[in-house]
């Protein structure tokens, strides 16, 4: 029951503005938010109250006529919150012949807070802005394709230290995450941070300082990938076609052992990095599981057998299947290797190790092959009786060179094949100068490379749309991370409207006699609105599109909502 010459009256002083040329420059949006929330918050306390209270007409009225002074102050306040920068900007007299010389004073004084607002957020403008820069993705390293094995196996470094090594390369502060993987093949650092330049001199610093190598030297070797590039490298390496032996399984597993290395309490993979890994293992299961790139050949173990097998009647004139075989070492590389000589019908072979456990529990796993263990004390003799020998132990010294090879006896003429599958090597370049002894390393394997290559060059393209799709979904969930700080503003800059008229309603309201449990309706009531009316616009920032039209979004919402004038 408001009287009608009432509101014709307020309304001469909203509508003016909607289309008065002289408010051209008012950013509605911020004005309509604040006054869109002012008003649902004003009428819908009243209207609650009436139907707990059922207060009589007069009391309605003078509500109503109460909520609608608050409202007019509220507007009031938004067009002052807008205006304030256009005042400020034209700093002259013609702002005071088109406002009120109270509007004016209440600008400055609004301009005033507003700066005093401006500087007590300062550290977190800073924050917002650094977290809009976000963390890039970066790998530098060596692999098999780039450096030799005498400069990977300076860097090699055992799985059980990864972690010492991430935390070593992070302690600097100029990289905020960090993973390493390292193999027989291959010895990378994949790290995040948001200044480049700055991480990658840590990086090369750490580098240099654990191979004892100069940095002139190791650039020679190493290769180093950012962004993208770096995204595009990691899926490749995990769908096994950045391998020695494209699609071998080795290297999946290897990733996956990175990525949990690296969230694990003593790792360093954070947010960016531990979602990286996790795709890329993610990758590399859906590559074997939807093409047949990992059928055949697909280890270094499994290809150090091919190379033996080939090699046999040329270098010991005897078929592969009539050889003694010998394996110094029982790790994973031993296991895979007799799962590989097993299939090719070989059914004796002699293991030498420092201990017996692993050994027997190899010839646990292999009933039908039979294993020999011998102790590290018997090995000269196991190698003296045996034409084929594997060397894949984690020893970082020689087990057998040409020194020792005389001091046994060994280098008698008598026709002997040593294939070492290890980083570092266990079988020393020297043991070539023995008459009749052919060495091997992993730099060897690659004729079976290329065999296996040509085979599978219809399913690597194939993986490869695979991982580009894999590598796209990261790449978009990387650059939604830069919405965050604009997110966080426009909830920051709705909320501090809401709290502002809530509070001034609360105050025009107060004879109003609302209950404890009535205002907490108004506060649930505010912030839905809040949220409602946010919701479209944060949607659209989260959802996966090309990153220049996510970047012209968050140009366009920093203008409307004038966030960047905080």
């Amino acid at each position: 029951p408001l009287d009608s010459s009432i509101l014709s009256c307020h309304s001469l002083r909203f509508f003016p503005l909607s289309i008065n040329p002289r408010h051209s420059q008012v950013q509605y949006p911020s004005v309509l938010l604040q006054y869109s929330i002012s008003c649902s918050c004003v009428f819908a306390a009243i209207d609650y109250h009436h139907k707990v209270t059922n207060v009589s007409s007069n009391m309605k009225f003078q509500s109503a006529i109460v909520a609608l002074a608050v409202a007019i102050s509220a507007f009031d306040s938004a067009f002052s919150f807008s205006t304030t920068s256009a005042v400020n900007r034209r700093q002259s007299s013609s702002s005071s012949s088109i406002l009120p010389k109270s509007r004016t004073t209440s600008l400055s004084v609004a301009s005033s807070d507003i700066s005093e607002e401006v500087r007590r957020r300062k550290t977190r403008e800073e924050r917002l802005e650094a977290a809009s820069k976000g963390l890039q993705v970066h790998c530098v390293g060596l692999s098999i394709h780039h450096a030799d094995v005498d400069v990977r196996e300076k860097l090699a470094v055992p799985e059980a230290d990864w972690n010492i090594a991430s935390n070593e390369i992070c302690s600097s502060g100029d990289v905020a995450e960090a993973a390493v993987l390292s193999t027989c093949n291959r010895f990378e650092i994949y790290y995040a941070a948001s200044d480049p330049r700055a991480a990658m001199a840590s990086v090369t610093k750490y580098l240099a300082k654990r191979s004892g190598l100069p940095v002139s030297t190791l650039r020679k070797n190493l290769f180093m990938l950012s962004g993208d590039d770096a995204v595009w490298h990691i899926m490749r390496v995990a769908g096994g076609l950045d391998s020695l032996i494209v699609g071998e399984g080795q290297i999946l597993s290897q990733v996956r052992q990175c990525h949990l290395h690296s969230i694990e309490e003593d790792g360093c993979g954070g947010k960016v990095l531990s979602r990286l890994l996790n795709n890329a293992v993610a990758a590399g299961k859906r590559v074997r599981s939807e093409t047949a790139i990992s059928k055949g050949s697909v280890s270094v173990s499994s290809a150090a057998v091919e190379l033996s097998e080939m090699l046999s009647m040329k270098d010991l004139n005897l078929p592969f299947s009539e050889a003694r075989l010998a394996v110094v070492g029982a790790g994973t590389m031993t296991r895979l290797l007799i799962t590989h000589l097993a299939s090719r019908g070989l059914e004796k072979i002699t293991i030498v190790n420092r201990s017996l456990q692993r050994p027997q529990e190899l010839a646990d796993q292999f009933p039908d092959v039979d294993i020999q263990i011998k102790l590290m004390d018997d090995l000269w003799d196991v190698v003296g009786r045996s034409d084929i020998v594997y060397t894949a132990t984690s020893s970082v010294d020689y087990v057998i060179d040409e020194q020792k090879m005389e001091e046994n006896g060994i280098a008698s003429g008598r026709p002997m094949m040593l294939v070492d599958i290890s980083v570092p090597r266990n079988i020393g370049d020297d043991c070539k100068n023995v008459p009749n002894v052919k060495v091997y390393n992993v730099d060897d394997l690659k004729a079976v490379v290329a065999k296996n290559t040509a085979m599978r060059q219809k399913e690597m393209v194939e993986a490869e749309n695979l991982l580009k799709e894999e590598a796209t979904q990261f790449i978009a969930w990387r650059e939604s991370l830069s919405a965050i700080p604009t997110i966080n503003q426009l909830q920051e800059r709705a909320n501090t409207f809401r709290e502002q008229e809530l509070a001034k309603a609360t105050r025009k309201l107060a004879n109003a006699n609302l209950s404890e449990k009535e205002m907490e309706a108004v506060e649930r009531l505010s912030r839905g609105i809040v949220n409602k009316l946010l919701h479209g616009p944060m949607a659209h920032l989260r959802k996966t599109e090309s990153i220049e039209g996510k970047q012209q979004t968050l140009k366009e919402l920093n203008a409307m909502f004038r966030l960047e004038d905080e």
